[in-house]
Protein backbone atom coordinates (compact mmCIF):
# COMPACT_ATOMS: atom_id res chain seq x y z
CA UNK A 1 0.00 0.00 0.00
CA UNK A 2 1.15 3.93 -0.98
CA UNK A 3 1.74 6.10 2.19
CA UNK A 4 -0.48 8.65 0.85
CA UNK A 5 0.88 11.19 4.63
CA UNK A 6 3.71 12.28 6.53
CA UNK A 7 5.98 9.30 8.15
CA UNK A 8 4.57 10.05 11.56
CA UNK A 9 7.67 8.08 12.70
CA UNK A 10 9.79 9.88 10.63
CA UNK A 11 12.62 11.72 12.91
CA UNK A 12 12.53 15.10 11.30
CA UNK A 13 8.71 14.61 11.10
CA UNK A 14 8.69 14.16 15.44
CA UNK A 15 11.14 16.67 15.76
CA UNK A 16 8.54 19.23 14.17
CA UNK A 17 5.56 18.35 15.42
CA UNK A 18 7.44 18.72 19.21
CA UNK A 19 9.16 22.00 18.14
CA UNK A 20 6.09 23.69 17.53
CA UNK A 21 4.56 21.90 20.59
CA UNK A 22 6.93 22.88 23.40
CA UNK A 23 5.32 25.91 24.67
CA UNK A 24 2.10 24.57 25.81
CA UNK A 25 3.36 20.96 25.89
CA UNK A 26 3.14 20.61 29.71
CA UNK A 27 -0.27 22.42 30.37
CA UNK A 28 -1.60 20.75 27.28
CA UNK A 29 -0.46 17.42 28.46
CA UNK A 30 -1.07 17.32 32.64
CA UNK A 31 -4.81 19.22 31.76
CA UNK A 32 -5.93 16.73 28.97
CA UNK A 33 -4.96 13.95 30.73
CA UNK A 34 -6.80 15.01 33.70
CA UNK A 35 -2.91 15.39 35.53
CA UNK A 36 -2.58 11.50 34.92
CA UNK A 37 0.81 12.24 32.77
CA UNK A 38 2.29 13.47 36.17
CA UNK A 39 0.97 10.46 38.67
CA UNK A 40 2.16 8.27 35.38
CA UNK A 41 6.04 9.87 35.67
CA UNK A 42 5.88 9.26 39.44
CA UNK A 43 5.04 5.79 38.94
CA UNK A 44 7.85 4.86 36.15
CA UNK A 45 10.07 6.48 38.40
CA UNK A 46 8.92 4.11 41.53
CA UNK A 47 9.08 1.26 39.27
CA UNK A 48 12.47 1.76 38.73
CA UNK A 49 14.92 -0.55 40.42
CA UNK A 50 17.73 1.31 42.50
CA UNK A 51 20.59 2.30 40.44
CA UNK A 52 23.97 0.80 41.45
CA UNK A 53 27.04 2.96 42.83
CA UNK A 54 27.13 5.81 44.87
CA UNK A 55 26.23 8.39 41.92
CA UNK A 56 24.71 6.95 39.49
CA UNK A 57 24.38 8.31 36.22
CA UNK A 58 22.17 7.81 33.04
CA UNK A 59 20.34 8.94 30.54
CA UNK A 60 16.77 10.11 30.05
CA UNK A 61 15.82 8.92 26.85
CA UNK A 62 13.57 11.25 24.74
CA UNK A 63 13.74 13.51 27.24
CA UNK A 64 10.59 16.18 26.25
CA UNK A 65 10.84 19.06 28.84
CA UNK A 66 12.33 17.03 31.77
CA UNK A 67 9.46 16.62 33.84
CA UNK A 68 10.66 13.42 35.30
CA UNK A 69 13.20 14.67 36.41
CA UNK A 70 12.22 15.82 39.83
CA UNK A 71 10.78 13.04 40.62
CA UNK A 72 13.84 11.10 39.70
CA UNK A 73 15.75 13.58 42.09
CA UNK A 74 13.60 13.48 44.54
CA UNK A 75 13.75 8.88 44.79
CA UNK A 76 17.61 9.07 44.46
CA UNK A 77 19.05 12.21 45.54
CA UNK A 78 22.27 10.79 45.16
CA UNK A 79 22.36 11.04 41.04
CA UNK A 80 25.02 12.47 40.01
CA UNK A 81 24.47 13.21 36.48
CA UNK A 82 21.43 12.67 34.16
CA UNK A 83 21.80 13.23 30.33
CA UNK A 84 18.78 14.59 28.70
CA UNK A 85 18.59 12.63 25.34
CA UNK A 86 15.39 14.50 22.69
CA UNK A 87 15.54 15.29 19.03
CA UNK A 88 13.54 18.71 19.64
CA UNK A 89 15.79 21.42 20.81
CA UNK A 90 12.33 23.43 21.53
CA UNK A 91 11.34 20.80 24.36
CA UNK A 92 14.44 20.81 25.96
CA UNK A 93 14.89 24.71 25.95
CA UNK A 94 11.40 24.69 27.81
CA UNK A 95 12.69 22.38 30.42
CA UNK A 96 15.54 24.69 31.26
CA UNK A 97 13.91 27.47 31.25
CA UNK A 98 10.91 27.27 32.83
CA UNK A 99 11.82 24.17 34.84
CA UNK A 100 15.38 22.97 35.67
CA UNK A 101 17.77 25.89 35.77
CA UNK A 102 18.62 25.23 39.33
CA UNK A 103 19.18 21.46 38.42
CA UNK A 104 21.16 22.12 35.81
CA UNK A 105 24.77 21.23 37.00
CA UNK A 106 23.19 17.61 37.19
CA UNK A 107 21.65 17.44 33.71
CA UNK A 108 23.36 17.55 29.89
CA UNK A 109 21.95 17.50 26.71
CA UNK A 110 21.89 15.48 23.60
CA UNK A 111 20.08 17.13 20.84
CA UNK A 112 19.63 13.90 18.34
CA UNK A 113 17.73 11.23 17.66
CA UNK A 114 17.59 8.87 20.43
CA UNK A 115 18.34 5.94 18.53
CA UNK A 116 21.05 8.04 16.33
CA UNK A 117 22.84 9.37 19.19
CA UNK A 118 25.61 7.17 19.51
CA UNK A 119 25.90 6.71 23.16
CA UNK A 120 28.55 4.69 24.51
CA UNK A 121 28.34 1.06 25.34
CA UNK A 122 28.19 0.21 29.26
CA UNK A 123 27.84 4.19 30.23
CA UNK A 124 24.71 3.98 32.24
CA UNK A 125 23.73 3.30 35.48
CA UNK A 126 20.02 3.65 34.50
CA UNK A 127 17.78 4.60 31.66
CA UNK A 128 14.26 6.16 32.15
CA UNK A 129 11.89 7.05 29.73
CA UNK A 130 8.52 8.72 30.06
CA UNK A 131 6.03 8.89 27.02
CA UNK A 132 8.82 8.44 24.06
CA UNK A 133 8.01 5.23 23.33
CA UNK A 134 5.10 5.91 21.08
CA UNK A 135 6.91 8.19 18.76
CA UNK A 136 8.60 4.72 17.02
CA UNK A 137 7.39 2.03 15.58
CA UNK A 138 7.98 -1.90 16.02
CA UNK A 139 11.26 -1.42 13.98
CA UNK A 140 12.89 1.03 15.82
CA UNK A 141 11.27 0.02 19.20
CA UNK A 142 13.89 -3.33 18.44
CA UNK A 143 16.43 -0.70 18.23
CA UNK A 144 15.46 0.59 21.13
CA UNK A 145 16.04 -2.67 23.05
CA UNK A 146 19.49 -3.33 21.85
CA UNK A 147 20.34 0.17 22.69
CA UNK A 148 18.81 -0.26 26.28
CA UNK A 149 20.94 -3.75 26.44
CA UNK A 150 23.88 -2.01 24.96
CA UNK A 151 24.32 1.02 27.11
CA UNK A 152 23.31 -0.22 30.62
CA UNK A 153 26.24 -1.33 32.50
CA UNK A 154 26.19 -4.48 33.94
CA UNK A 155 23.52 -4.06 37.02
CA UNK A 156 22.09 -1.06 34.90
CA UNK A 157 18.36 -0.34 35.69
CA UNK A 158 15.32 1.17 33.31
CA UNK A 159 12.34 1.93 33.51
CA UNK A 160 10.03 3.13 30.43
CA UNK A 161 6.46 4.44 30.46
CA UNK A 162 3.57 5.32 28.22
CA UNK A 163 -0.13 6.63 27.25
CA UNK A 164 -1.43 3.33 25.81
CA UNK A 165 -4.78 1.65 24.08
CA UNK A 166 -6.89 0.20 26.97
CA UNK A 167 -8.09 -2.72 24.95
CA UNK A 168 -11.13 -4.93 27.10
CA UNK A 169 -12.01 -1.67 29.20
CA UNK A 170 -15.38 -1.06 29.34
CA UNK A 171 -14.53 2.49 29.00
CA UNK A 172 -12.16 2.38 26.19
CA UNK A 173 -14.56 4.10 23.79
CA UNK A 174 -15.16 6.94 25.98
CA UNK A 175 -10.93 6.93 26.57
CA UNK A 176 -10.46 6.70 22.69
CA UNK A 177 -12.80 9.69 22.01
CA UNK A 178 -11.32 12.11 24.36
CA UNK A 179 -7.81 11.18 22.59
CA UNK A 180 -9.07 11.64 18.76
CA UNK A 181 -12.40 13.91 19.32
CA UNK A 182 -11.56 16.09 22.27
CA UNK A 183 -7.95 16.59 22.26
CA UNK A 184 -7.98 17.96 18.57
CA UNK A 185 -11.05 20.32 19.32
CA UNK A 186 -9.70 21.48 22.25
CA UNK A 187 -6.28 22.45 20.05
CA UNK A 188 -8.48 23.97 17.44
CA UNK A 189 -10.82 26.48 19.13
CA UNK A 190 -8.34 26.99 22.47
CA UNK A 191 -4.71 26.58 20.50
CA UNK A 192 -5.05 27.44 17.06
CA UNK A 193 -2.51 25.23 16.53
CA UNK A 194 -1.40 22.96 13.19
CA UNK A 195 -3.13 20.35 14.91
CA UNK A 196 0.32 19.07 16.12
CA UNK A 197 -1.63 17.33 19.25
CA UNK A 198 -3.86 15.31 17.82
CA UNK A 199 -1.06 13.20 16.72
CA UNK A 200 -0.78 12.15 20.35
CA UNK A 201 -3.98 10.06 20.27
CA UNK A 202 -2.52 8.69 16.73
CA UNK A 203 0.45 7.97 17.92
CA UNK A 204 -1.18 5.87 21.53
CA UNK A 205 -3.74 3.82 19.81
CA UNK A 206 -0.86 2.63 17.20
CA UNK A 207 1.30 2.21 20.10
CA UNK A 208 -0.91 -0.21 21.67
CA UNK A 209 0.59 -0.75 25.01
CA UNK A 210 4.40 -1.62 26.17
CA UNK A 211 3.72 -5.36 26.06
CA UNK A 212 5.98 -6.12 22.72
CA UNK A 213 8.59 -3.98 23.78
CA UNK A 214 8.84 -6.23 27.21
CA UNK A 215 9.64 -9.07 24.69
CA UNK A 216 11.78 -7.16 22.86
CA UNK A 217 13.97 -6.03 25.82
CA UNK A 218 13.86 -9.69 27.11
CA UNK A 219 15.37 -10.89 23.75
CA UNK A 220 18.18 -8.55 24.59
CA UNK A 221 19.20 -10.40 27.79
CA UNK A 222 17.24 -7.88 29.93
CA UNK A 223 15.39 -8.65 33.13
CA UNK A 224 11.85 -6.59 32.41
CA UNK A 225 8.32 -6.45 34.03
CA UNK A 226 5.74 -5.49 32.24
CA UNK A 227 2.80 -3.35 33.80
CA UNK A 228 -0.40 -1.86 33.29
CA UNK A 229 -1.61 1.36 34.87
CA UNK A 230 -5.83 2.84 35.57
CA UNK A 231 -6.86 0.23 33.09
CA UNK A 232 -4.42 -0.05 30.28
CA UNK A 233 -4.69 3.25 29.67
CA UNK A 234 -1.03 3.44 30.71
CA UNK A 235 1.70 0.86 30.23
CA UNK A 236 5.50 0.61 31.17
CA UNK A 237 8.30 -2.05 31.50
CA UNK A 238 10.96 -1.63 33.86
CA UNK A 239 14.11 -3.76 34.95
CA UNK A 240 18.05 -4.45 34.78
CA UNK A 241 20.68 -5.79 32.92
CA UNK A 242 22.31 -9.06 34.99
CA UNK A 243 25.10 -7.86 36.73
CA UNK A 244 27.03 -11.09 35.27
Amino acid sequence: MTQTGPDLYDPAYVKGVFDRCSDKYIAFSYWCSLGMTERWRRQCIAALPAPPGDAPAGYDLMSGTGEVWPHLLKRFPETGRIVAVDISSGMHRRAMVRLHQHRSHRIEFIEDDALASGLADESADFIVSTFGLKTFNPAQHERLAALTARVLKPGGVFSYIEASDPKGWWLRPLYLFHLKTVLPLIERTLLRGAQDFSHIGQYSTAFGDAADFTQMLRVNGLEARFRKYVFGCASGVSGRKPAG
